[in-house]
């Protein structure tokens, strides 16, 4: 059994951003030589995420609303852990998106499923992040 590993460095813009990496993913495939296998995807911040879902504008939408409701922004003062931050609902938001990952390697390739892409989710950004892929099998 063989494995990669590499490092996506990101420069974050935005408080939030999701930007779909699956492309990077299969770079990191594709530079592993495995052909079978398994790659994890995981975020390198506990304020962000990966996930899998579709490459749609109005679906990121409806995420970033969604989450906001769930876990507002503002008024800072509304979380404990904001006493010497601003990102507790940040935090919040990774939780309910996830950490990670796991996709099937077959023939080389990313075994999805019609419209599956993997994204990086920011919750607390304006700054570089990464995300770490690990790449098993054969």
């Amino acid at each position: 059994m063989k494995s990669y590993r590499k490092e996506l460095w990101f420069d974050i813009k935005e408080r939030r951003e999701f930007i779909n990496i699956t492309s990077y993913v299969q770079t990191c495939i594709d530079e592993s030589l495995i052909q079978e296998g398994f790659v994890l995807v995981n975020a390198m911040h506990i304020t962000a995420s990966v996930f899998i879902n579709d490459d749609e504008s109005g679906l990121h939408q409806d995420f970033e609303k969604w989450l906001e409701g769930l876990a507002p922004e503002k008024p800072y003062s509304q979380y404990k852990h904001n006493t010497y931050e601003d990102n507790a609902d940040a935090h919040l938001k990774r939780t309910i998106m996830g950490r990670e990952v796991v996709v099937a390697i077959t023939n080389g390739k990313l075994d999805f499923g019609p419209w599956e892409q993997i994204f990086y989710g920011e919750f607390d950004g304006k700054r570089k992040k990464r995300v770490l892929v690990k790449v098993i099998g054969e």
